[in-house]
């Protein structure tokens, strides 16, 4: 799947229908996160996935590895993002928080769309924002809130072991996962990136805010 303008037209069509489903959130307890589509570039290092050289065409997805200084999640599967500060909108904190945590100059033109706010057992409402990154992202990780960053093939996301759901005993729905490389990714992010798939990616209208989080998640 290349990253090019046939598939960022297919993502803002996609979106363009979807009717996103809002929580009722207050302003401290709401973050937004930035789903971002770019190409592949060095850095894709994940046991099970190829190593890059050079400025690869297809299309992914970047994620983080949460800085283990942080207090919430250190060490997690994340998007960029974070809380909205005073007076901003989800789409302004997105792109905020890319520029922080991974020093992304990305501007609102960019944005393609949004998906459904998901609720997470640790108190906050994710807003995820999806942005046009383009060919050539830069990045650079900010040490203090990110200990790694990946770009991770689209194809990984649309693997036929994905989704991952598996029963537990503290929750009618089960936990979901999406698998990438040798790893998994857990909701709330794999959630996320499962509602892109299937919306953004295949048209459906897919809906995940029911699905359980890893108890490892809650806190």
């Amino acid at each position: 799947m290349e990253c090019n303008a046939a598939l960022e037209r297919r993502i803002r069509s996609n979106l363009a229908p979807f009717e996103v489903r809002s929580a009722v959130v207050d302003d401290a307890h709401h973050a937004a996160v930035a789903v971002t589509v770019t190409d592949i570039a060095l850095g894709a290092d994940l046991p099970g996935l190829p190593a890059y050289s050079r400025w690869q065409d297809q299309a992914g997805l970047i994620l983080t590895r949460r800085s283990n200084k942080l207090r919430n999640h250190p060490g997690q599967w994340a998007f960029p993002g974070g809380r909205l500060d005073p007076g901003e909108t989800p789409a302004t904190t997105a792109l905020r928080e890319m520029h922080e945590e991974v020093a992304a100059e990305i501007g609102e033109d960019r944005i393609l769309g949004r998906l459904d706010d998901f609720v997470t057992r640790s108190g906050f409402v994710i807003t995820p924002v999806v942005v046009w990154g383009g060919r050539k992202l830069a990045l650079a990780p900010n040490p203090d809130e990110v200990a790694s960053v990946h770009r991770i093939p689209l194809t990984e996301f649309l693997r036929e072991d994905a989704p991952s759901l598996e029963q537990v005993a503290s929750s009618e729905h089960p936990v979901l996962r999406m698998p990438v490389g040798d790893d998994f990714i857990a909701a709330p992010t794999a959630a996320i990136i499962y509602q892109f798939r299937e919306v953004c990616l295949l048209g459906n209208t897919t809906r995940v805010a029911h699905f359980e989080q890893p108890e490892f998640a809650w806190k």
